[in-house]
């Protein structure tokens, strides 16, 4: 099993959510979080001043798979995240050892 992260805009979100929904993903976690990459963030005029926003808003996506989903899920946030301009975000593919629901105490793919 693997657990896909993945950071993207978050104007993307819905959009990777419903192409996550059509290749059959069941579920995953969403958090709100700031960084940055190569832009190193940006500078903004705010009232006439200028300011350096140095970390950006951005989604983090958290998706435990089944190895055999994993090309299937990389594409469809891929394609769904993208806008060809730089920030697009990154996907890190990280192995699971082991899953468990808590509620069932389910172990494996089962509690997925």
């Amino acid at each position: 099993m693997k657990l896909i992260t993945a950071v993207i805009k978050p104007f993307k979100l819905d959009d990777v959510r419903e192409a996550l929904a059509d290749i059959g993903v069941q579920g995953i976690t969403v958090t709100e979080v700031k960084g940055f990459g190569r832009q190193k963030g940006h500078t903004e005029l705010y009232r006439g001043a200028e300011y350096v926003v140095d970390f950006l808003p951005k989604i983090k996506l958290e998706i435990a798979v089944s190895q055999d989903m994993v090309d299937n899920v990389v594409e469809a946030v891929t394609k769904s995240a993208a806008t060809g301009k730089i920030g697009d975000g990154k996907i890190f593919i990280s192995s699971l050892d082991e899953v468990i629901r808590i509620r069932t105490g389910e172990t494996g793919e089962e509690a997925v």
